[in-house]
């Protein structure tokens, strides 16, 4: 892919993960009860809120995300509560809650296909231009158009979110550097390909 392609589409991942997650939202339901429950046992309380508000499709995502990212842990014989700098919880909950800037946007499955098309098409920052206060956002197709920003910016938006609970330093940089080349990311190089390799991004 060209670099201007990568940079419209920085934010929100290849065109293969946005097609594989289209897929797996067309069933909206959530992870099976016992995921949810391993994943719940993970998060501090204040997490637990922000991952219940993603959508059904969502967090069964994000509990395949992190077992999978567990899995990779240990067969590269990563000791995530070691010299790496993260405790197993908290390497877990960036696995879980990279994503939840999305819950922002409130937008649905075909929401988000337009806002990756209008940034494919516009590019990403005219549609991140878009993003308006509640308050000032206009009619119905202004108040869709700040949407679909605030779901281009949900690595910035969901940082802040997990600032705001009270997140591990891992878990919040992760959150907003998920979609960032390598050399850019602020995480452990080790733990950041697990997290990214599991995302399957």
């Amino acid at each position: 892919m060209s670099k201007s392609g990568n940079s419209r589409l920085q934010g929100f991942g290849s065109m293969w993960h946005l097609g594989l997650r289209f897929l797996g939202a067309l069933a909206p339901v959530g992870p099976r009860e016992a995921s949810q429950q391993w994943a719940l046992a993970h998060l501090l309380p204040a997490e637990q809120q922000l991952f219940m508000s993603m959508s059904g499709a969502d967090r069964r995502h994000a509990v395949g995300v992190a077992r999978k990212a567990l899995r990779l842990a240990d067969a590269q014989h990563l000791d995530v509560g070691g010299p790496a700098g993260a405790s197993s919880q908290t390497f877990v909950a960036a696995a879980l809650l990279h994503d939840v800037g999305k819950i922002e946007a409130k937008l649905g499955t075909f929401g988000r296909v337009w806002a990756t098309l209008a940034a494919l098409g516009l590019g990403r920052d005219r549609v991140v231009a878009w993003d308006r206060p509640a308050e000032s956002a206009g009619g119905a197709l202004a108040r869709q158009g700040a949407r679909m920003a605030r779901y281009l910016q949900h690595d910035r938006i969901g940082a802040e979110l997990l600032e705001s609970a009270g997140s591990d330093q891992l878990t919040i940089t992760w959150a907003r550097d998920h979609h960032l080349p390598e050399q850019r990311w602020r995480v452990d190089r080790r733990l950041g390909e697990c997290l990214k390799l599991a995302d399957g991004d």
